[in-house]
């Protein structure tokens, strides 16, 4: 690790600042990589002890703590049991050159950004006025047709489809912000 500049800004003083900024969204980082609410507590208790033992050398406290927790996550999963080693990537369903056949499961890293990914998309609909969200769910929800959604709602069959496009491109703009979507 390099030592911290003199001359660096940096985005919090102590590592309080630092703990009330980031505590709330490490815990859910965590809970969503381990899906245990205490492993996670714990995870992310110790990942601030160790920063606090070496804040001074630590240059992204930000990017140490996330990986420091995402490490200590897949140790975790790994102790429990719950991550089988793959032999290489093979195709799915595919003999391995041991003439094992390979786990078509994601790896671990799709799973995590699929997680994610859901998590933009929910929290992008919980952004929509009520009566969007509304939308969104007798669309994808119970999956009803524009002129099922018209019949419940009392909407034209067109303003239907001009409230759910725009709908839609609000979820859709919040998840290009966040990198998910080009």
């Amino acid at each position: 690790m390099q030592p911290k500049e003199a001359d660096a800004t940096t985005e919090w003083e102590t590592i309080e600042e630092l703990f009330a900024a980031l505590e709330s969204p490490l815990l859910a980082y965590a809970f969503r990589l381990v899906r245990d609410a205490g492993v996670a507590e714990d995870m992310v208790q110790d990942a601030f002890m160790k920063l606090h033992a070496q804040f001074a050398l630590v240059t992204q406290p930000r990017r140490w703590l996330y990986r420091t927790v995402h490490n200590q996550s897949l140790n975790h999963l790994r102790q429990a049991g719950k991550v089988v080693p793959l032999a290489g990537p093979a195709g799915d369903g595919e003999e391995t050159a041991t003439g094992e056949t390979r786990d078509a499961s994601p790896w671990p890293d799709e799973v995590l950004a699929r997680w994610e990914g859901i998590d933009l998309v929910r929290t992008g609909v919980a952004g929509l006025d009520e009566r969007g969200r509304e939308l969104v769910r007798l669309r994808f929800h119970e999956e009803l047709s524009y002129a099922e959604i018209s019949e419940r709602t009392g909407l034209k069959v067109g303003h239907v489809g001009y409230l759910l496009h725009h709908a839609l491109k609000t979820i859709g703009d919040g998840l290009a912000r966040n990198g998910l979507v080009p």
